[in-house]
């Protein structure tokens, strides 16, 4: 069965192969991904894969995108790919799902596993701790049908050997729920599907072509006026200006862009699609409102325009600043080439998967000394892009965005905290050594 789903808007027309069971977590998952023009090819069996591919390339998608590694092979087999083709391998964290499931909310205590390598279930072993739990893996080789499969699976269960089943087969999966069996299927979880997605678009010739075109950002800071009135003197009221600008500075530096001050509360930036896109999840989120927010308690409406013309790009921008004004503020929106609209886009950057690689006491502790979600997540940021830990106050700065003296106030707290060492000094040929600090409560991150 074919099912296709049009767009008036342009986009990269992605064609999405996936089996009943996925489509509605796939179709929410697909929502935030503007780029992309979903095809949906569902399919029940694997045997309607051959027609079901020929009708989704007649239909000109630019790529293939397959939930399900069997699939993706079995196409490969039964029809001739003939634009780029993407699949979701299974991974560990499929398989801890399928395990907790089995485990804690089934109690099964003897599990008989398919589809799963042994390095796979030792790793899992090692991280888990599943001392408790005895597996028994299917002994046959790789090419063993899903016929083979099942009945050793019915075996072991119909012996007394085993309580459960975890299989890496959709096919066998079913085959088990028809005959009663207890199991779980390791099924791509949210996490890999949206790597995985975000991995096509970077790959696609439509974004490739796109990555040099201009974007023109429009920034607006709401209530500036009672922003200005609030300061108590006008040496403030010039100190907070300067505050502000530095930190869009640097955000549009980050876009390796060009900043233009348009007069107190406006701004306009210049960058590409490319670096817009990478500095923005692929059009998810706006990191600049988060840091305005936490730093200065203000909140901006931007608008983003793309264009084939600065020209264009630029009145993109206006009609989409319109809209964040007009919902209110605080808000940002894109305006496409073709003036179809995206957004609201998120004010702010996911940091659970950054920050879940922390201990939670020592998040606590860190924000006592200033070290703030936001700030935490931008060191992690950069510590797990460069493997290291140790920095001068200048490139603290630089990287948090703060003032060289916020840097060394933060420093200053973090060292009597335990949290930071001092381990030397940098010389330069003029002017005062530099002390070299190191992030030693984030030393975990690049073990």
């Amino acid at each position: 069965m074919l099912n296709s789903i049009l767009h008036a808007e342009q986009g990269i027309s992605i064609g999405i192969v996936t089996p009943i069971e996925l489509f509605d977590e796939v179709s929410r998952i697909l929502k935030s991904f503007p780029s992309f023009v979903p095809v949906y090819g569902i399919y029940h069996q694997e045997e309607e894969m051959a027609s079901l591919i020929h009708n989704m390339i007649q239909q000109r998608v630019e790529l293939l995108f397959f939930t399900d590694q069997a699939a993706y092979q079995i196409s490969k087999q039964a029809a001739r790919l003939c634009v780029p083709a993407y699949y979701v391998p299974a991974t560990d964290s499929g398989l801890y799902r399928a395990l907790f499931r089995m485990t804690r909310l089934h109690h099964a205590s003897a599990l008989s596993i398919d589809g799963i390598s042994r390095g796979a279930l030792e790793r899992m072993d090692r991280e888990l701790g599943m001392s408790g739990v005895r597996f028994m893996l299917f002994p046959g080789s790789s090419q063993a049908s899903e016929e083979e499969r099942a009945a050793f699976h019915r075996g072991q269960i119909e012996s007394g050997e085993c309580e459960a089943v975890i299989t890496g087969s959709r096919k066998v999966a079913g085959m088990l729920g028809k005959a009663g069996v207890p199991h779980e299927w390791v099924a791509p979880t949210e996490q890999d599907l949206t790597v995985y997605l975000e991995r096509a678009l970077l790959a696609t010739e439509t974004r490739r072509s796109k990555e040099a075109q201009i974007v023109v950002g429009l920034i607006q800071i709401d209530h500036f006026k009672k922003l200005i009135e609030a300061q108590p003197t006008e040496h403030d009221v010039q100190r907070l200006k300067l505050d502000i600008q530095r930190s869009i500075v640097g955000y549009v530096e980050s876009l390796e862009g060009h900043l233009s001050a348009l007069g107190g509360k406006d701004y306009l930036f210049i960058t590409t699609r490319g670096a817009f896109e990478r500095e923005t999840g692929g059009y998810k989120y706006m990191r600049l409102a988060a840091e305005m927010k936490e730093l200065f308690d203000i909140t901006l409406s931007i608008g983003i325009g793309f264009g084939h013309s600065a020209h264009e790009a630029g009145a993109h921008a206006r009609s989409a600043l319109r809209h964040a004004n007009d919902a209110g503020g605080n808000m940002a929106y894109i305006v496409r080439e073709d003036k179809s609209l995206i957004g609201p886009l998120e004010m702010a950057e996911p940091l659970a998967c950054d920050l879940a690689l922390i201990d939670r006491e020592l998040i606590a502790r860190a924000e006592k000394y200033g070290l703030t979600p936001g700030y935490l997540s931008k060191l992690i940021k950069r510590v797990t892009q460069s493997g290291l830990t140790d920095f001068n106050a200048q490139e603290l700065a630089m990287t948090l965005n703060v003032s060289v003296r916020s840097a060394h106030r933060f420093l200053v707290g973090w060292v009597d905290a335990g949290m930071v060492e001092i381990v030397g000094e940098e010389r330069k040929s003029r002017g005062r050594p530099k002390q070299i600090f190191r992030l030693s409560f984030l030393r975990q991150l690049i073990r």
